[in-house]
């Protein structure tokens, strides 16, 4: 699992590539920890390259988003497939994120 946090134009985007399982959830986390803080900037997850997500990965990315959304920052998923769309769909949580 490959992580990567950059600013570009004020937005934060993080990129994740690989698989976001339990057994990487730990060090993914500890990468995306200043994204739980958010500074009230938009926040970008780039998933084009993302295959998988785990529930561990989904309680991350909800982390993110109650950060953000407390310093009035949005939270918009990018690139995200068919198959990990659906995991959002399942567990009802297709309507708290922004996709494009």
């Amino acid at each position: 699992m490959k992580t990567k946090i950059e600013e570009i134009e004020g937005k934060i985007i993080a990129t994740l590539e690989g698989e976001l399982d339990t057994a990487a959830a730990i060090e993914v986390e500890k990468t995306l920890q200043p994204l739980y803080k958010s500074d009230g900037s938009d926040i970008i997850i780039e998933c084009e390259k993302l295959d998988y997500i785990a529930s561990s990965g989904l309680r991350i990315l909800l982390g993110i988003l109650k950060g953000a959304k407390a310093s009035g920052g949005k939270v918009t998923l990018r690139n995200v497939n068919d198959d990990i769309k659906n995991v959002f769909q399942l567990t009802g949580l297709i309507n708290l994120f922004e996709f494009e």
